[in-house]
């Protein structure tokens, strides 16, 4: 590790500060609060930042069961253990505050600034955030966005945690906004290939970078795939049981069906011809064929959603890629969803550091600033 210089020692010894006796005491052991629910974390705000966005500035999904207070709860306990951060205890007194500031090392939608509000307040409700970004901006290499100040210990106890949810959801912020701009007049969706645990926030950040969500899991929406369709012996037998199953329990829900040639969706078409029905979207599934040239061949897509005609929902799916998205958009289906926006994303580079100038100093040096 470089050694800091004797003008970044003053600007450390600077912000790690003992806490006078007017300021909450810091934790006397660096492990997690873990409250009942989160609240957002209070603010101290600069002259010149912007006003911090409400913790619902981007709302994350509704969902009946998901506990998000819990998910930050396992991730901050899975850090500390049964013995809270050790380092700190043998290198921090407890009575010394900081500030530490986020750096952008990549450029990218940011993502996560109100979930980290929530982590910081769990860890220590008297640490303060200011943010000079929003969730859903782009920010650019070397920016400094946000700083938290307060107890040394507890920012350090949270700074891999947050970072870690930061990162992930800006990477998928980042890859929808791209994605959602090249689709245009369709709209990109998620799926559930999600991480597992990590449903609602990878979700979350899906709505943060412009795109919408596909169903949150397996009970707000009937999507009967190849399977159901395999086992109930086709396209109409399953749909009528769908029929009668939301009939017989009076559910109201979307129901998709996934179709994966021409034959299925007219068969589908014409059972909603004869049929009264709930179906609202038609999944168009592998209809967009990649050619040896690296193009791809949308002639099928195009065809399925001229059968369809308006008539229902259309929602694309297979080889959604950066390079093919824009192509599918221009057939003129409602949606384009793409699992690869969750399952196999690049989080965004991002860092949280208390001796500011020293880190962009080296993250100059490395190209990360």
């Amino acid at each position: 590790m470089m050694p800091a210089t004797p003008a970044a020692a003053a600007q450390i010894r600077q912000r790690l500060l003992p806490i006078s006796s007017s300021s909450p005491a810091c934790c006397s052991n660096p492990r997690p609060r873990l409250p009942a629910r989160p609240r957002a974390a209070p603010l101290s705000m600069s002259a010149e930042a912007r006003a911090a966005p409400s913790p619902l500035a981007v709302p994350p999904p509704a969902h009946p069961t998901y506990d998000l207070s819990a998910v930050i709860a396992l991730a901050l306990s899975e850090d500390a253990g049964d013995r809270g951060d050790v380092s700190c205890l043998a290198t921090i007194p407890t009575d010394v505050k900081a500030e530490a500031t986020f750096i952008a090392k990549e450029d990218g939608v940011i993502a996560g600034i109100s979930l980290a509000e929530m982590i910081f307040n769990q860890v220590d409700p008297s640490l303060k955030v200011e943010w000079f970004e929003d969730d859903g901006n782009y920010v650019t290499k070397g920016l400094q966005f946000g700083k938290v100040y307060g107890c040394a210990q507890s920012i350090i106890v949270a700074e891999r945690v947050v970072l870690n949810f930061m990162q992930r959801m800006s990477g998928i912020a980042t890859m929808t906004k791209a994605m959602a701009d090249a689709a245009r007049p369709a709209c990109i969706l998620e799926t559930r290939k999600t991480a597992p645990g990590l449903r609602l926030v990878d979700k979350w950040a899906v709505l943060i970078g412009g795109g919408k969500n596909h169903r949150l899991g397996l009970f707000d929406m009937v999507m009967i795939k190849d399977n159901h369709i395999s086992v109930a012996g086709g396209i109409t037998n399953a749909m009528t049981s769908v029929d009668q199953f939301l009939e017989k329990e009076k559910l109201a829900v979307p129901v998709e069906v996934e179709t994966r040639t021409l034959e299925e969706v007219t068969d589908l078409l014409k059972y909603a011809d004869e049929n009264k029905t709930s179906l609202t979207r038609i999944m168009l599934d592998n209809m967009v064929v990649p050619l040896p040239n690296g193009d791809i061949d949308v002639s099928m897509l195009k065809d399925a959603v001229q059968l369809i005609n308006g008539r229902f929902e259309t929602e694309a799916s297979g080889n959604v890629t950066m390079d093919t998205v824009k192509k599918i958009g221009e057939t003129g289906v409602t949606y384009i969803s793409s699992g690869a926006l969750t399952h196999s994303v690049k989080a965004l580079d991002i860092s949280l550091k208390i001796d500011t100038e020293l880190a962009l100093q080296v993250g100059r040096r490395t190209n990360r600033a």
